[in-house]
C-alpha cells in the first residue's frame, strides 16, 4: 500500500497549511486530542444531497416531537463528538454549483464548470478520489436512493464532460473496479433500456460481482463478493411512500440497510475501504418544495449516519465525514400562533407529494382530488384550491423544474400546505448557502472552522495517509 507522509510534497504543504491545519490554539478538546496523529484506514462519507439548514433543523425537531430523541447529527453535535464546520460549496462556473461540480471538487480536488464530472473547463481531467485509493490497495463503494450512475457518486469515481452520460458512467464503474455500488437506475443498466441494448448485468456477473434487485437480495448477498445492487427504474421511493406500502417495503431496501451491507461487504479488507453514502432524494423533495418527501428522507439518511457512526465507533479506524454539497429551495419553518401544531401534523402524513400528484389526470374530479390529498395529508382542499390544481392536469398550466418531467403543480401544492403546517419555500433550485459539515474519528482534528469544498479531497487523503502522487 502507498501510505506515506502527505505533506512531503511542497504543493502540498502549502495547501495544507492554508486549508487543514487545526483549528485554533486553545481549541484542543479531549476529541481532538484522542484522534491526532492517527490514520484513517477506513472512510465514510455522507452526503444528503440538498440539504439546505432548515431541511436539517426541521428533521430533528420531527424527530425529537415524535420519539422524543434527537437526530443523529445532533446529538453528534450535543455530545460534543465531532469536529464541525461550514463549507463554501461554489463550483468553478457559478457561486450556486450543481451536484456534479459539487461531487468533483471532493472527487478530483478541483473546482470545474457545473454539468461536468472531475474536468475542468480547458478539458482537463482530475483522477477521482475513489481512484486513488484504489490505487493505494483500498475497495470502495457508493450507495445512494437515486441512480447509482447520478452525479453524486459518479463525481467520486469518474471522469466525463458530461453528468448525463449516465449509461457510460455504468461501464466506468465496471472499468474501474468500483467494489460496491448500490441505488436505483434499472435503465441504465438493462439490455431491454439502453440505447446501445448492452446488457451491463451480465457485464457486472461475468466479472465476478453479486447482482441484485430487490431488498431481499440483497440482505441474503454473499458478503465475500463485490456487489450490484440496482433497485427500481430510475430511484429508490420517497420514504413516506415507503413506509405505508408493504409491496414497496419488499422490493426496496432501506437507505440504512444499503449502507450496513456496504459496510459488511468490504469491512474486513486488510487495507480498509472508502464508501459514499447520499440521500439524493432529499434533493429531489427540495426541488418540488415536497415537504414529506424531504422530512422523512433527511430521517432516512439521518439512520445511515446512526448506521455509519456505530460502526464506527466500534472500529476506532474510521473517519466518518457527514455534509451537503449544496442548499436548496431553503425551507422552514414560518412564525405563526399554530406552528407548533400546523408542524405536528407532517406526523400524521402519509404520503408524498409526488404521489399525490402523479395520481390526478385531466379526468379527475374535484371531490376525487379532495380525497386523496385528505388521505395522503388529512387537509381539507377548499373548491378554489382543487380546481386550481386541476387546471394544470388541462394542460392551462405548465409548472417546469429539474426532476419535474411531468410539468406537475408541486408549487401551489407546497402553498396549499404551507397554510397547514407552517412551512415556507424560498424557490425550487439550488441556494449558494454555506454548508454544514461534521467529522468523526482520525483525521477530524485536521478540520478548520471555515472550508472550501476542495479541501475535502486532500483531507482525506492526508487522514488515510495515502500520498497524492497519482
Amino acid at each position: 500500500m502507498k501510505r506515506r507522509d502527505f505533506f512531503k510534497n511542497g504543493t502540498l504543504t502549502a495547501i495544507g497549511a492554508s486549508l487543514l491545519s487545526p483549528a485554533m490554539p486553545g481549541y484542543a478538546t479531549e476529541r481532538n486530542l484522542r484522534d491526532t496523529h492517527k490514520r484513517a484506514k477506513n472512510i465514510i462519507m455522507l452526503v444528503s444531497d440538498g440539504m439546505s439548514i432548515g431541511t436539517l433543523n426541521m428533521a430533528d425537531l420531527y424527530l425529537r416531537r415524535k420519539t422524543g430523541q434527537a437526530s443523529h447529527w445532533l446529538r453528534l453535535y450535543q455530545e460534543d463528538k465531532v469536529s464541525r464546520a461550514l463549507m463554501d460549496t461554489a463550483s468553478a462556473s457559478s457561486l450556486v454549483t450543481d451536484s456534479a461540480a459539487a461531487s468533483s471538487s471532493w472527487g478530483g480536488g478541483v473546482r470545474v464548470p457545473n454539468g461536468s464530472l472531475n474536468v475542468s473547463g480547458n478539458g482537463e481531467a482530475h483522477l477521482p478520489l475513489w481512484q486513488k485509493f484504489k490505487k493505494a490497495g483500498k475497495k470502495a463503494g457508493v450507495v445512494t436512493t437515486v441512480p447509482a450512475t447520478h452525479a453524486t457518486p459518479a463525481g467520486f469515481c469518474i471522469n466525463s464532460k458530461s453528468r448525463n452520460a449516465q449509461e457510460q458512467i455504468a461501464e466506468d464503474y465496471l472499468k474501474q473496479g468500483i467494489d460496491v455500488i448500490m441505488g436505483g437506475g434499472n435503465k441504465y443498466f438493462s439490455s431491454d433500456k439502453r440505447k446501445d441494448k448492452t446488457d451491463m448485468y451480465r457485464q457486472y456477473k461475468t466479472a465476478g460481482y453479486n447482482v441484485v434487485k430487490t431488498r431481499n437480495e440483497l440482505l441474503h448477498a454473499d458478503a465475500n463478493k463485490p456487489l450490484l445492487g440496482i433497485f427500481g427504474e430510475e430511484s429508490l421511493p420517497y420514504t413516506i411512500d415507503y413506509n405505508n406500502d408493504t409491496a414497496l417495503q419488499t422490493e426496496f431496501p432501506t437507505l440504512e440497510e444499503m449502507t450496513r451491507k456496504a459496510i459488511d461487504t468490504m469491512k474486513q479488507h486488510q487495507e480498509g475501504f472508502v464508501l459514499l453514502v447520499e440521500g439524493g432524494k432529499v434533493d429531489w423533495a427540495a426541488h418540488g418544495n415536497d415537504i414529506a418527501g424531504l422530512i422523512y428522507d433527511q430521517a432516512a439518511f439521518d439512520a445511515a449516519i446512526g448506521a455509519a457512526m456505530e460502526f464506527a465507533e466500534n472500529d476506532q479506524e474510521t473517519l466518518v465525514i457527514i455534509t451537503t454539497d449544496h442548499g436548496n429551495a431553503n425551507p422552514g419553518l414560518i412564525y405563526g400562533k399554530d406552528v407548533n401544531k400546523n408542524f405536528d401534523s407532517i406526523q400524521n402524513y402519509k404520503h408524498s407529494n409526488e404521489w399525490i400528484l402523479n395520481g390526478i389526470n385531466a379526468k379527475t374530479n374535484t371531490s376525487q382530488l379532495k380525497e386523496r390529498v385528505a388521505y395522503a395529508n388529512n387537509i381539507a382542499l377548499t373548491d378554489q384550491e382543487a380546481s386550481k390544481l386541476l387546471g394544470y392536469y388541462a394542460n392551462l398550466n405548465q409548472e417546469d423544474g429539474l426532476y419535474n418531467p411531468k410539468h406537475l403543480p408541486f408549487s401551489i401544492l407546497a402553498e396549499i400546505q404551507k397554510q397547514h403546517n407552517s412551512v415556507g419555500w424560498i424557490s425550487m433550485n439550488h441556494s449558494a448557502d454555506y454548508v454544514e459539515l461534521a467529522m468523526y474519528g482520525p483525521g477530524s482534528d485536521l478540520l478548520k472552522p471555515f472550508v472550501k469544498n476542495t479541501a475535502l479531497h486532500y483531507q482525506m487523503l492526508q487522514a488515510a495517509e495515502v500520498a497524492n502522487i497519482f
